[in-house]
């Protein structure tokens, strides 16, 4: 076999059944695999942290490769604008468990793989736990909470881990592993120290995302992770790569240790250390948010307000509350759109589920605005409880 910058993850299984040297002929017959890979990869504990973009093709790719164990961490129901690019699920799976839907696909692809379903909101508290009995973890998470919660557990144990990051056309992936043997190790931190700003960068549900780029990256965070569990090739550690579909590019960009990157030492509260929002947006939200519900009651009285959606326009060809006049979030942050205001009736503001919104309501606040509240659950909540009729996204 190919000698790697890294020695192999986990020991070879004892043998190959005559039907698994059937399924996995095709890698046998390949030199840098052979048995002996086949093996390792049948003795593997893999984890995958979510189910869904970057979790669907990952874990199909996975079992299919004959993982001898994969690990399932999600707690989310399949819906049915994750089909577009989640592949692990079906028509006839939405409103399952992501956790369930994805082991039975597993099932149909490959009958050998023994399937663990961690049905949990992953956390300070279970994250250890979790990740104890696995080789490797694969983390196609969608927030920065999870990512630096995920790079935190793998670092106090000592695990490797794969990253993968997508965003409309691009996508990015690496390996992280504090305590690699050959001395280059690295975490997340290295490569992002700290957090972005609270809505500075947009998640996948707000910006979108093509939906085949999750193969893209899925495939590629499977390959880093075979490499890693039989020793083969030269796996992404201390490299970032970056795909971009439009131009149809793959550059590498090399990551360094932060020498000033604090060692970890524990599990931290990750939501309030990435913030879903920033402090003067959740100041302003407090005493200062209706529900879908009650906006619904200020149309019935006839209420003289005025409803701003400050989402961005193709959001708003999408799907609109009857009534809301659009406003983008940046034109209100950047105080271009003050004027166009009205300074006779209460401001009513919503964005999709509530967090652009928090935060045009604190800009408003500032601005003199003090009677503005905003719908805190956004065009979502409203299709929920008021008019089920309107499409989500």
């Amino acid at each position: 076999m190919p000698s790697s910058s890294l020695p192999p993850l986990v020991e070879p299984a004892a043998e190959l059944t005559k039907d698994e040297v059937a399924r996995y002929s095709r890698h046998l017959i390949i030199p840098d695999v052979g048995v002996d890979g086949q093996k390792r990869l049948k003795n593997a504990r893999v984890l995958v942290v979510g189910a869904g973009g970057l979790g669907s093709p990952a874990l199909l790719y996975l079992a299919a490769a004959g993982v001898g164990t994969l690990g399932i961490v999600d707690f989310d129901v399949v819906d049915e604008s994750n089909l577009q690019r989640q592949v692990i699920h079906g028509v006839s799976d939405v409103g399952k468990p992501k956790a369930v839907s994805a082991r039975e696909s597993i099932a149909e692809i490959n009958p050998f793989v023994k399937v663990n379903l961690h049905e949990a909101h992953l956390n300070s508290e279970n994250a250890l736990d979790i990740f104890r009995d696995y080789d490797l973890i694969l983390d196609g998470t969608d927030n920065f909470a999870t990512r630096y919660l995920v790079n935190d557990a793998a670092v106090l144990l000592g695990k490797p881990y794969v990253w993968g990051s997508i965003f409309r056309f691009e996508g990015q992936v690496s390996v992280f592993w504090e305590d690699a043997p050959n001395g280059q190790g690295l975490n997340y931190r290295d490569l992002y120290p700290e957090p972005p700003p609270p809505g500075m960068v947009p998640s996948c549900a707000e910006g979108g995302v093509l939906g085949v780029l999750c193969a893209s990256i899925g495939s590629i965070m499977v390959t880093e992770a075979i490499k890693l569990l039989t020793g083969i090739g030269e796996p992404l550690l201390g490299r970032l790569m970056v795909y971009d579909a439009l131009e149809m590019s793959y550059r590498t960009i090399k990551i360094r240790k932060d020498p000033e990157s604090p060692k970890i030492t524990e599990l931290i509260d990750y939501e309030a250390f990435c913030g879903v929002v920033s402090d003067d947006a959740q100041k302003a939200a407090a005493g200062s948010t209706i529900t879908p519900r009650e906006l619904k009651e200020k149309f019935d009285r006839g209420d003289n307000f005025a409803l701003i959606d400050v989402r961005e326009p193709h959001e708003y060809e999408i799907v609109a509350i009857p009534g809301a006049v659009l406003i983008p979030k940046d034109r209100i942050l950047s105080g271009e759109a003050l004027a166009e205001l009205p300074q006779d009736k209460p401001i009513v503001l919503h964005c999709k589920s509530g967090a652009r919104s928090a935060e045009a309501l604190a800009a408003l606040h500032k601005a003199g605005f003090a009677d503005a509240v905003h719908v805190g659950s956004g065009v979502l909540g409203w299709a929920r409880d008021v008019d089920p009729s309107l499409p989500t996204y």
